[in-house]
């Protein structure tokens, strides 16, 4: 009976690539430190061997797993996918490894997943929003694993955030309705509770009615999750209204889409009897007919640098900044002056 053949060691490979062991663990962990001859070297050398990094006994040099943790609110939704790739480049370019869990909006299952993640040992984690409860921050503190907020930004409060002003760029987009002439205004909103983000934009467009000499109590507002079909079914609540609104401003571009969608089976012109306005600037927000205006999040943007910035604080380089990322009015065809 043959003997059992052992894995390769860092030795194996140092030998192969007639280099030291230290170049070898350099090209691994830190390949912009090699020239490239040397570094493609050793690489074919790992190849070739089948070598495998021990993992283990990184961790325990560098008393890190190298892994972050993010929780999101859904897997649905296709701004998270966006930011989320970056994170995960940024992530693996510094040797990291990225593991997410959804909470599905609840509190209670967003909870067990920090716990979950924290018990494995994640070195960070990535939250959606501040809006939880005081408990969970104070966990974490006690367990001294770094978190970062993003998709909101909110320098007087903690954790730091990368993000964006989610009241003021819905104020700025509420605004622009306004300025060409719209006074009846409903919303089509996510639901509020436990939800920062989707208050914000609430928020937003009562701050801009205010501002213009408009009741803000005055909005129709109607919450509803995040869905193609929720838009469609609130938007048609809204046309049944006596006097229904001028234009339809929706918590994020899914909800808009919905609405366009129901606005066709109903017969009504978009934007020539109501315009439809969405949040968010998806894939989608460009190619539905017509066109939603809309606000441009750099998602990707806010990933890499929420990844750099966490890997920072994972690594001791920073306390922790709060960085705002800025959005921008996209007009296309969905939004025009009120009928007369």
């Amino acid at each position: 009976m043959g003997k059992t053949r052992s894995a390769p060691t860092l030795n194996d490979v140092a030998k192969a690539a007639g280099v030291s062991t230290a170049t070898v663990s350099r090209c691994l962990n830190s390949p912009e430190r090699v020239i490239e001859k040397t570094r493609e070297r050793v690489m074919h050398a790992v190849e070739s061997l089948g070598y495998t990094p021990n993992f283990a006994a990184r961790v325990m040099a560098a008393k890190r797993s190298f892994t972050i943790g993010a929780i999101i609110p859904t897997m649905d939704n296709a701004i998270f996918a966006r930011g989320l790739q970056e994170f995960q480049d940024q992530l693996r370019e510094s040797g990291y490894t990225l593991l997410v869990s959804s909470s599905a909006y609840d509190p209670k299952v967003e909870h067990e997943q920090i716990r979950t993640l924290v018990a494995r040992g994640a070195d960070g984690l990535l939250l959606i929003g501040h809006a939880r409860d005081a408990e969970v921050y104070a966990y974490l503190e006690k367990h001294q694993i770094p978190s970062l907020v993003a998709w909101s930004y909110d320098p007087h409060m903690h954790p730091p955030s990368v993000g964006f002003g989610n009241a003021a760029a819905m104020d700025e987009l509420a605004q622009s309705v306004i300025s060409v002439g719209h006074r009846r205004i409903a919303m089509i909103s996510g639901i509020t509770q436990g939800n920062d983000r989707a208050q914000a934009r609430v928020e937003g467009v009562r701050k801009a009615m205010a501002d213009n000499g408009l009741d803000a109590n005055a909005l129709t507002l109607i919450e509803t999750s995040y869905e193609i079909d929720k838009g469609a079914e609130a938007f048609g609540q809204l046309m049944a209204l006596s006097p229904r609104p001028t234009v339809v401003m929706c918590g994020n571009d899914v909800l808009a889409v919905g609405a366009l969608r129901q606005a066709e089976k109903l017969g009504i012109q978009i934007p020539e009897q109501v315009s439809v306005t969405g949040f968010d600037d998806i894939e989608l927000a460009e190619i539905v007919t017509p066109a939603l205006t809309t606000v441009h999040v750099p998602h990707r943007e806010m990933g890499r640098k929420a990844a750099r910035e966490l890997i920072a604080m994972v690594e001791g380089k920073s306390e922790g900044r709060s960085l705002c990322i800025d959005t921008r009015l996209v007009n296309r065809g969905s939004l025009a002056k009120p009928p007369c």
